[in-house]
């Protein structure tokens, strides 16, 4: 090999080892962004669990009220309903009883200052539906944009290995997509739907 050569090759060496510290450099970056949406699509994840269970007790808590409510309604009509031969005292107790059980049973409808009515229940569990809807749709968008990241990494590890630099570029433009999933994934979770 001739000392010509030999530069030629000490030349191209260089100018590949500049191109693979800048794939490199890429990788790391792409990484950065994978566990950015990774991060971000865990939480969204968490809550989305965490909102459902909230949502799964209030309904149920809500079922109860209704029964207990359906229950002090009908021994209210029932008891009303009972003609048997009484004297006025007993009457006055009765109608008492009847009177308790209807307030009980609003109660169990409508309570503001405890938000245990069952108005108060179903708005309530509704809310934590939504909540978790908007964190699943979050979720979804970091999971779509993690995938992405994913891909980019392996397109620009492939460019080192074969020096196709149209890997890289097809790396750079997977990235912005997944860059445009998790900006949606944050501010828009409801604007492109997935699934």
């Amino acid at each position: 090999m001739g000392a010509h050569e030999s530069m030629e090759h000490a030349e191209h060496a260089e100018h590949a080892s500049a191109s693979n510290k800048k794939i490199a450099l890429l990788i790391a970056v792409i990484a950065l962004f994978l566990a950015f949406s990774e991060t971000l699509g865990k939480s969204a994840q968490t809550d989305a669990i965490s909102r459902n269970v909230e949502a799964s007790n209030l309904w149920a808590f809500f079922q109860a009220k209704t029964i207990r409510r359906t229950v002090v309604q009908t021994a209210a009509e029932q008891f009303r309903m009972d003609t048997g031969a009484i004297d006025d005292a007993a009457k006055a107790a009765k109608a008492r009883q009847v009177d308790d059980w209807q307030k009980a049973a609003a109660r169990y409808r409508s309570e503001p200052e405890t938000g245990e009515g069952t108005e108060q229940l179903a708005a309530r569990a509704k809310q934590a539906e939504h909540v978790r809807d908007l964190s699943m749709a979050k979720y979804h968008h970091f999971e779509v944009a993690s995938a992405a990241f994913q891909i980019a990494i392996v397109l620009a590890s492939a460019t080192i290995i074969t020096g196709m630099i149209a890997l890289a570029w097809g790396s750079i433009a997977v990235t912005l997509a997944g860059l445009v999933f998790t900006g949606i994934g944050l501010f828009a979770p409801h604007a492109v739907h997935l699934f």
